[in-house]
């Protein structure tokens, strides 16, 4: 448990320039296609202050489409497990959720990947 630890810590800490080359290798060398930014780290919050407790469950909601509307549809259908006709419902009821009560992690994948194909996102 500890190595994973050290692990997901070497992975916080990556730079943008690593995160890249990452994710190079993993579709290199393993065939893997990272999301676009999907691995994007983010820093802790700036400043002190009092302790807020933090939010553990977002949702996920798709704002507009953008400009590639059929690959929006496309990863919609693929991320929800929804059919076709649902997935491509959900994009032209924008705004509309996609993912609720997901952890934030879970959230930032999602959005990355939404809007590496060009959708507008929002978490909440």
């Amino acid at each position: 448990m500890a190595d994973l630890k050290d692990f997901a810590e070497q992975l916080v800490n990556l730079t943008v320039k690593e995160v890249n080359e990452l994710a190079d290798i993993l579709k290199d060398e393993y065939g893997i296609e990272p999301a676009a930014a999907a691995v994007a780290m983010v820093g802790p919050a700036a400043g002190g202050g009092d302790a807020v407790e933090e939010q553990t469950e977002f949702d996920v909601i798709l704002k507009a489409a953008g400009g590639a509307k059929l690959a929006v549809v496309k990863l919609v259908k693929e991320l929800t497990g929804a059919g076709l006709k649902d997935a491509k419902a959900l994009v032209d009821d924008a705004p509309s959720p996609i993912k609720e009560g997901v952890s934030k992690d879970e959230a930032e994948a999602l959005k990355a990947q939404l809007e590496a194909a060009g959708a507008e996102v929002e978490l909440k």
